[in-house]
């Protein structure tokens, strides 16, 4: 009597190895979404991301020095194998019980893009966020929405990772 065999489980994908660790943050965020605002708000945080799930996922802590006052937000990353995607929930500070919808997506040519559908001020609105490792060890990520349907994007917040004590 044979035993079938066992499948091998994947590796790990090491798409976001590129972001663990220590890092300082520069955030530019556009002050009103999807009303023809130019105004953008700079402010600077710093962020601690670390493998979990057997690196099948991480967690992102961060610490963002709004102009009003910091704020602690944390970003969960977790990689479905089947489908060969990642997801990327937000989960901010000021509240707490509440997880944003998840933005899903892969790598492909080194660049990360992740989608979600969501609203804003009651309407329906899509959401990107992209991803750059960046060749000289500085990250970025911007997130854009898109009131319709992804004809048009609006990127109203950036960051700028450079990494604590290289």
């Amino acid at each position: 009597m044979t035993t079938p065999a066992t499948p091998t489980p994947p590796s790990p994908p090491g798409d976001f190895d590129f972001i663990l660790g220590d890092w300082e943050v520069a955030h530019r965020r556009l002050n009103e979404r999807l009303v023809g605002c130019e105004a953008w708000t700079e402010f600077t945080g710093v962020s601690t991301t670390r493998s979990v799930l057997e690196g099948f996922g991480n967690i992102e802590d961060n610490l963002l020095h709004f102009p009003d006052g910091s704020v602690r937000a944390l970003a969960m990353r977790s990689f479905d194998a089947a489908s060969r995607t990642c997801a990327i929930w937000w989960l901010d500070g000021r509240a707490p019980h509440h997880l944003d919808v998840p933005v899903v997506g892969q790598f492909d040519g080194g660049v990360g893009t992740f989608y979600a559908e969501d609203s804003l001020a009651g309407r329906p609105i899509r959401v990107r966020f992209i991803w750059k490792p960046g060749s000289d060890d500085r990250p970025t990520w911007e997130q854009a929405f898109s009131p319709d349907g992804s004809r048009s994007w609006e990127t109203n917040w950036t960051m700028q990772f450079e990494r604590r004590n290289p």
